[in-house]
């Protein structure tokens, strides 16, 4: 449901910065069924890559194979997201907050003498700072939801309205939190992130005890359609060919 979820927030002609995992399956399902036209650039320097199967890492040859061009790792960044020429980015999170912003950092204690220090940034800043819209796909549950994060590894919204543009950022943040009990996006005058889409078989009870806060929901909370049989027979296809 969260990979169907994730392909299903891509739309039909849109650049999308792309990592291995769950992104890659998404991106490629939306590819595969409602957005043919979609445009997959990965970390490595592929852009416009189409793999007939998930690649295994951002330097499998597949994509270099199927691209329609390779380029370098800085001029990925240089050139293509801190400029904002990227639509979509995808990101993970050890830890989010209320306003997502997101920790891959450190956990606990303090920079320097941390309780667990997690494997860092990455790219993953400046996919954050950059970006038009970042969607993020997380687990729900109180550890990785929590009312503030330990560390801002990836900026979101700050503590609120006009941080982003107090910072002089690019991107349009944080657009969607797609967990595997829902969808989440942020308050359009809070930048709080409220619930605005169940996945099918979840109550809300389940949502609020899994988060970290005391959980906004929209009052246009609505269901998320199961996933169709076409999306369904093409995300197995591309398990399999894997």
């Amino acid at each position: 449901m969260m990979t169907v979820a994730a392909a299903r927030a891509l739309g039909d002609g849109v650049v999308c910065f792309v990592g291995i995992g769950l992104p890659s399956t998404a991106a490629n399902l939306a590819r595969r069924t409602h957005a043919p036209n979609l445009v997959l650039v990965y970390e490595s320097g592929t852009l416009g890559a189409k793999p007939d199967r998930l690649p295994l890492s951002i330097g499998d040859g597949i994509l270099a194979e199927t691209a329609d061009a390779v380029i370098g790792v800085p001029e990925v960044f240089n050139y293509w997201l801190q400029p904002g020429r990227i639509d979509v980015g995808f990101l993970g999170a050890a830890q989010i907050d209320k306003f997502g912003n997101i920790n891959t950092t450190v956990i606990g204690g303090d920079y320097r003498n941390p309780k667990v220090r997690l494997p860092g940034a990455g790219g993953a800043p400046e996919i954050a700072a950059s970006c038009r819209e970042v969607v993020v796909v997380v687990r729900q549950n109180q550890r990785a939801f929590v009312d503030r994060v330990d560390f801002v590894t990836s900026f979101g919204f700050g503590r609120g309205p006009g941080e982003r543009e107090a910072l002089g950022l690019r991107g349009g943040g944080p657009r969607r939190i797609i967990t595997d009990l829902g969808v989440l996006q942020p308050d359009p005058d809070s930048c709080e992130f409220v619930l605005t889409h169940l996945h099918p078989g979840v109550e809300l009870a389940d949502v609020k005890a899994a988060t970290g806060w005391d959980l906004g929901v929209s009052p246009d909370l609505s269901r998320s359609d199961a996933p169709t049989e076409r999306e369904l027979s093409v995300l197995r296809a591309l398990k399999a060919a894997s």
